[in-house]
């Protein structure tokens, strides 16, 4: 196995002085020099990233569940293997770093399939964790709300559905009935299915109330006229601070894949007077488990629903652009077209850790494009380019909406009022006829409602 140099001080989670929590881990990056028939079970160097860069993730990954990393290295194979993916001589070379290290627990960045994962079980006498596995881990610790529990638990059993390997023998041959007409009784696997089939139904039923329970929330807010911004991104790209940094809330940040979990919405009050409220999205990551993306459909519909969505990109990792494809992969599934969608808005976060060399570099590239893409660079850290960051959301939401103005009796409390639940009143000034003018924004929809209420008050 190749060696990856590391900085010992670094295998833990700052904060944690043992790292013990979850015990001592070995991390190990198969890569597939030549792609073989079974490109599903394969990743070739013609990967998004080079490996080194998927070890490092992997290596984050594991420290996000407390994991202390004690080795890691890259596995490079000609083909996988049925039985155990590397192949032999690499199991019992990393049998030996088990041992020596005294690991419980083994990560493999790739898929395994059950088979593969029980044979690797058994050879190093330790837990094996997949790149599915150690996510649903991540998440399962991360959930705080009801609804992120019931997400998380709904794709971890979706996940232990196919692993449930015949550990329980024993038991195959007992009978249903009594002496040798009964037949054979219900097996052990058969009935953890059974009862993870029967929690899945409940689990669905309670999302379902989710999902109405959100869809309730997006009607009220549309009810509103205030716009909604989502943020969205690779995970640790800088989305909390961001958020922490525009509303001054106190959502939790740390150099941490996965810090947050759980979605929040708060509202803004702009420079120009109007209000929006942002929303602060689950990361997204590289061969994001489709159960998932799935389980997390109610969260991610806030997205689907936003009038403006924030691409927070870490501009100073060096995998940007791959982890841009994986966020805009992910995006896709949602519906939403990165190139063609209007709404979205690239923000090129951390731009305080570049050099200036770089920095210069990055201004000018986005100066290159045009400005309805214009990419904004920011630090959410120190508060550069936030102005700018604002400034766009500002143009792109007015924008998408209509702008007209009324003439109102000064008397018609009413109206007004209705124009302030429904619609966004930008200014009001005395007419020297003695009337009311007052200057509304709204979306199309809105808009038409508005015009017909108040037919014949439209001015010029």
């Amino acid at each position: 196995m190749e060696q990856r140099k590391r900085d010992q001080r670094a295998d833990r989670l700052s904060g944690t002085e043992t790292g013990s929590g979850s015990g001592r881990a070995i991390v190990i990056e198969p890569y597939v020099k030549r792609p073989a028939a079974r490109a599903g079970f394969t990743r070739g160097e013609d990967a998004t990233r080079p490996p080194q860069a998927r070890l490092d993730e992997a290596i984050g990954l594991a420290r996000a569940i407390d994991l202390t990393v004690v080795e890691s290295g890259l596995v490079t194979l000609n083909q996988v293997r049925p039985a155990t993916y590397i192949g032999t001589g690499k199991v019992d070379e990393i049998a030996g770093l088990v041992k020596s290290f005294e690991a419980g627990v083994v990560v493999m960045d790739c898929p395994v399939s059950p088979v593969q994962q029980r044979n690797l079980e058994k050879a190093w006498n330790a837990k094996v964790l997949d790149r599915t596995g150690l996510i649903l881990e991540i998440f399962g610790r991360r959930a705080r709300t009801r609804e992120g529990a019931l997400q998380v638990e709904h794709a971890h059993l979706t996940y232990q559905k196919s692993r449930l390997v015949r550990s329980w023998t024993h038991l195959e041959r007992q009978r249903g009935g009594f002496g040798f007409l009964g037949g054979p009784g219900e097996t052990q696997i058969e009935t953890d299915r059974r009862l993870i089939e029967e929690r899945l139904t409940r689990i669905d039923a309670e999302l379902d109330k989710v999902k109405r329970t959100r869809k309730l929330h997006r009607d009220s807010r549309k009810r509103v006229p205030y716009p909604i911004v989502a943020l969205v991104g690779y995970t640790n790209a800088g989305k909390s601070t961001l958020f922490n940094r525009m509303t001054q809330a106190s959502v939790l940040q740390a150099d941490m894949l996965f810090a947050t979990l759980d979605p929040t919405l708060r509202s803004v009050d702009l420079p120009h007077g109007a209000r929006i409220i942002l929303s602060d999205t689950v990361g997204f990551i590289s061969e994001l488990p489709t159960m998932l993306v799935a389980a997390f459909r109610a969260t991610l519909e806030e997205v689907i629903a936003a009038d403006v969505i924030l691409h927070v990109r870490d501009v100073s990792h060096a995998d940007s652009a791959a982890q841009s494809y994986d966020v805009e992969h992910v995006l896709g599934e949602l519906g939403i077209e990165a190139a063609k969608d209007e709404r979205l808005i690239e923000v090129w976060n951390k731009i305080d850790r570049l050099d200036a060399e770089a920095r210069v570099r990055i201004f000018n590239l986005a100066e290159r494009q045009s400005a309805e893409r214009r990419p904004v660079p920011v630090s959410a850290l120190s508060g550069e380019g936030i102005d700018r960051l604002i400034a766009a959301i500002e143009t792109r939401i007015a924008a998408s909406r209509l702008t007209f103005d009324l003439a109102l009796d000064p008397a018609d409390g009413a109206g007004l009022s209705w124009l302030h639940r429904h619609a966004e009143v930008l200014a009001k000034d005395m007419r020297e006829d003695g009337r009311l003018g007052v200057t509304v924004r709204a979306d199309p929809a809105k808009a038409a409602r508005v015009r017909a209420k108040f037919a014949g008050s439209e001015t010029s």
